[in-house]
Order: structure tokens, then C-alpha cells, then sequence
């Protein structure tokens, strides 16, 4: 069994490792003379037939009126720039999947509105094609919840410059332009700015919360795994400091003080430092094992807990993990 690994050593003497690790159809219609043959035509051309009125030649229906239009619009697309603004708002991944959803629905609404209007003759085919740009924005939108979910997204920042990527998004935008220049009709109504997808790493041992290191233990993690991690000390309700590690390093943090501490990790790429996480491909979890670091002094020597620590699973490791839920992950 391999799992990741945590060792503890007192006094320079090594300690147990622990790892963690519609149809038509036509008919033809023939004269038919009284005795029951059918008409021969008459010498001069004419059929014989009694002349007909005519029918009144059939066109196509009229649509609303522009007036009409622009409140059926006003009506379907307005909640859609709104519940798009929203989705910055997030500050977790629960509302970040609620607003997702929330503008979905909205996309959705909308093409349920729109789809059977009869838009004013000029702006036919700029109707049809809004139309079928909100279709992909709603698929889009769906595939990004999606994302949410799985946690390959996990910030309205990520999410954000995804959906600036998207192909329903941009033609939204152009359809939206093309029916507002039209007729001044309000269609234009993605107006969500989109950020750039970037990947941030800060440097390997960087403390993103400092805390008190006045102690004498010492803490070491190995990040054999494959992402990089932030790790956070928890010494019962307070968090004492959380540090960086990249993929492929060591990190040895110094002046840990005594007491008991519950250890949390969380990887993924993307370091976001105002949301205080990864914007992409984020997991979240935590040693089951507490550690205990402690100083013995005596008269001529001081003994101090040093602990190892490996993010990646090895051979014969006995340190098991748990999956954190991420509302209550020390951020």
C-alpha cells in the first residue's frame, strides 16, 4: 500500500514515518366533361372551364411591432447581463455553482421567450441568429457548472476567463451588437468583463500567513506530488501559518511552537492571493493524524520534535488523509 508519509524525530533519533498520502402531399385534378370524359381543349386554346376568382396571394405574417420587440427583449435578455455580472460575486464554490445556474436558467428563459417571437421584418435573420447565440451561451454556461462541480474551476475568476473563451459568449456579444445597431434594440447585453487565464506560483516556501514561530520544532514537507500545495498549521481553532510548496520541492519551516496540530493541505494551480486560493484543479484535505510537537530542556540539552512530511503516496506510508469540504477549509 503506498500512501503519503509523516515522520517525527526527538533528539536527532528518527521516529516512526507516516505517510498519507410538414408533410405535403398534392393531388392532380382533371376536368371532366358531362358525359363523364374527360374535356378535349377547343380549337382556339381555350380549356373550357368557367373563369375563377382569384385567390388572394398568400405573404408572410407581419411581426410585432418594434415597440413590442424591444420590451419582449427588455423581458427575456435583460436578467442575462445581470446574472452574468453576478458570477464575480462568488466567494465560494457553492455560490460560484449557484450563479452558474442562476445564469443558465436565465439563458434559458430567454430562448424560451424569444424563440417563438416574430421579430419586425428587418431584423429577421439578426433575430434567428441571436437566438441560436444564446442556444450555445446556455451549453456553454451548463459546461462550466460542470467544471464547478468536478473542481476544475474553482474561482469566479476561473470561471470568468473560461467563459471568455467560450464560443456561445463571443457570438452572444456579436449577435447582441448586430441587433442593437439595427433598430436600437437591447440586445447588447454582455457586458461582463472577462478576465485572461494566467497560472500564478508564488516562490517555493512562501508564507502566505506568517503566524508566531518562536518555538523550536520543525516541520519538513516533501512535495513529490503533482501540483503544487499550500499547507496550513491548525492548533485548535487558530490557524498558526500556512506556507507554499511547488511541486518537485522541500520546505523546511523553523520555530514551529509546542502543542498538538491538525495539518490541512490544498493543490491545484493558479495561486489567487486575494482569494486565498487555487483557481483551477483544487483538492482539498487533511491529515486524520494530529502532531505533536513538544521541548524538553534539561540542564545541558534541549530536545525538540522535528516532523517529515510527504504529499505523495510511498511505499509502506501509514499517514491517511481525508477530503475537506471546501466551506470549511482554513483558507
Amino acid at each position: 500500500m503506498t500512501r503519503p508519509r509523516l515522520s517525527s524525530m526527538i533528539d536527532e533519533m528518527s521516529a516512526p514515518r507516516w505517510f498519507p498520502a410538414a408533410l405535403a402531399m398534392t393531388f392532380a385534378l382533371a376536368a371532366c366533361s358531362s358525359g363523364g370524359d374527360p374535356a378535349e381543349p377547343s380549337s382556339g386554346g381555350s380549356t373550357g372551364a368557367a373563369p375563377t376568382a382569384g385567390a388572394p396571394s398568400s405573404s408572410a405574417p407581419a411581426g410585432v411591432s418594434p415597440e413590442e420587440y424591444r420590451t419582449e427583449l427588455t423581458t427575456a435578455a435583460g436578467p442575462i447581463g445581470s446574472s452574468l455580472a453576478g458570477i464575480a460575486k462568488s466567494r465560494s464554490l457553492k455560490s460560484l455553482n449557484q450563479r452558474l445556474q442562476r445564469a443558465e436558467g436565465a439563458v434559458t428563459d430567454a430562448v424560451e421567450r424569444l424563440g417563438p417571437v416574430l421579430p419586425p421584418p428587418e431584423v429577421t435573420a439578426e433575430h434567428s441568429d441571436y437566438v441560436a447565440a444564446l442556444r450555445g451561451l446556455q451549453g456553454d454556461l451548463g459546461d462550466l457548472r460542470d467544471s464547478v462541480t468536478e473542481r476544475k474551476l474553482c474561482t469566479s475568476s476561473a470561471v470568468l476567463a473560461r467563459l471568455g473563451k467560450a464560443a456561445g459568449f463571443g457570438t452572444v456579444k456579436s449577435a447582441g451588437g448586430d441587433l442593437a445597431a439595427k433598430g436600437d434594440y437591447p440586445a447588447d447585453v454582455v457586458k461582463v468583463k472577462t478576465p485572461k487565464e494566467v497560472t500564478r506560483r508564488p516562490a517555493n516556501g512562501t508564507f502566505l500567513r506568517s503566524g508566531s514561530r518562536t518555538g523550536n520544532g520543525r516541520l519538513t514537507v516533501d512535495n513529490g506530488g503533482k501540483s503544487d500545495a499550500v499547507l496550513t498549521l491548525v492548533r485548535g481553532s487558530t490557524k498558526l501559518t500556512s506556507f507554499y510548496v511547488r511541486k518537485g520541492r522541500k520546505v523546511t519551516v523553523r520555530g514551529v511552537p509546542d502543542g498538538t496540530y491538525k495539518i490541512f493541505f490544498t493543490g491545484g494551480a493558479d495561486w489567487d492571493k486575494k482569494a486565498r486560493a487555487f483557481t483551477r484543479n483544487c483538492t482539498f484535505e487533511r491529515f486524520q493524524d494530529t502532531v505533536r510537537f513538544r521541548t524538553i530542556r534539561s540542564a545541558t540539552l534541549i530536545q525538540f520534535s522535528t516532523w517529515t512530511i510527504t504529499l505523495q503516496p510511498v511505499i509502506g506510508g501509514n499517514a491517511k488523509t481525508n477530503q475537506v469540504d471546501p466551506e470549511g477549509f482554513p483558507s
